[in-house]
């Protein structure tokens, strides 16, 4: 649809693609963040949804781990709750807690008071998109969205939950309702995603952090389908795409099964507690695998990170051989806020130089 920027040297897009790359590439979920001192300086002056509407600020914090770390990608700083908040959503991110929703969805009448994305509050989003675009070079740019059900669990719990339970209640009990309230949240999702790609990312990321919570037969019933239509939607544009979560080892077929098979590129998110080479075997044929270091590693002294980062390589390099389509370093789950950012440059040089 849109015309593209050419990255020819890009070991993402060679290795998502089925091609060789020059070296394994390596990008870390949550590099853009409370781990960089240079991050918490501009937070400090700054709340979260202010960062995240701010063009300047998605710009710069989006760079900054791009410098410091030499990473194969950058993922843009946003949050999963800001297409929310632009659909009309009364919400905050509060520290140390997560997202915080004024009034949580419970009935079929507020499910209609979602409404469609707005486009000039995520005009931001935009702006920052087409500067990064020109920035970063050879460097490509992953835009990302929250999946329906993680935003689903979160307007209706009324934020972070352990058990899901009040989203559970409303998935098997009041089926109507929970169906109109993901396919509400499918339209957001890919009108925020629309934006980006229109805007120049060059790959998109589904994040669907708390699927691993269902039973496959629940998430096959009253969660694939929107997740797949996401994809489906999205797949004209030409951008590889990558279905991700955690705790998802009993889902990764049916997570693949949503974004395989449109034409274009397809990665699928493994955690640290599946390997590289089971993953293969459970997902569709021609997809890569990204993945799949356990964050707290990075914590734990540098022998153990290193030990740790090979194994990583090789399973990838054995997944590969067993059929994945390629791999992309990365982490299970998102850097932590105690990581010390010298062991994540580390780290990465060590990918690049196996």
């Amino acid at each position: 649809m849109n015309t593209r920027r050419e990255l020819p040297e890009s070991p993402y897009l060679a290795a998502v693609a089925g091609r060789k790359p020059h070296r394994t590439p390596v990008w870390m979920m949550r590099q853009a963040g409370r781990s960089l001192p240079e991050y918490r300086a501009l937070r400090a002056k700054n709340t979260m949804m202010q960062a995240c509407f701010d063009a300047d600020l998605i710009t710069e914090i989006t760079l900054q781990p791009v410098r410091r770390h030499d990473v194969d990608a950058a993922i843009l700083f946003s949050d999963i709750v800001v297409p929310l908040r632009a659909a009309g959503v009364a919400l905050d991110i509060v520290p140390d807690v997560g997202p915080v929703i004024d009034h949580p969805i419970r009935t079929r009448a507020d499910v209609a008071a979602i409404t469609a994305l707005d486009s000039d509050q995520v005009a931001p989003v935009a702006t920052a998109v087409s500067r990064l675009t020109r920035e970063l070079g050879q460097v490509p740019l992953i835009g990302f969205a929250g999946a329906p059900f993680t935003l689903a669990s979160y307007l209706v719990e009324g934020g972070p939950s352990r058990n899901h339970e009040h989203t559970k209640a409303m998935m098997l009990g009041e089926t109507d309702t929970w169906h109109a309230l993901m396919e509400s949240l499918t339209e957001v999702t890919i009108a925020f995603l629309r934006t980006q790609i229109e805007a120049g990312v060059d790959a998109i990321q589904v994040f669907d952090s708390w699927a691993g919570t269902l039973s496959l037969v629940d998430y096959r019933t009253y969660v694939l389908p929107h997740s797949a239509r996401v994809f489906a939607e999205l797949a004209g544009y030409g951008v590889p795409m990558t279905h991700f979560g955690v705790g998802t080892a009993e889902l990764l077929g049916a997570m693949s099964e949503a974004v395989v098979g449109h034409g274009v590129p397809a990665v699928v998110g493994v955690d640290w507690r599946t390997s590289l080479t089971d993953a293969a075997a459970r997902v569709q044929r021609g997809a890569a695998l990204q993945g799949n270091l356990d964050p707290v590693v990075l914590l734990a002294g540098k022998p153990v990170v290193e030990r740790a980062v090979r194994a990583v390589v090789d399973d990838g390099r054995r997944a590969v051989d067993a059929g994945a389509l390629g791999h992309v370093f990365n982490l299970g789950h998102g850097v932590l806020p105690a990581t010390d950012p010298d062991v994540i440059t580390e780290a990465v040089a060590l990918v690049h130089q196996l």
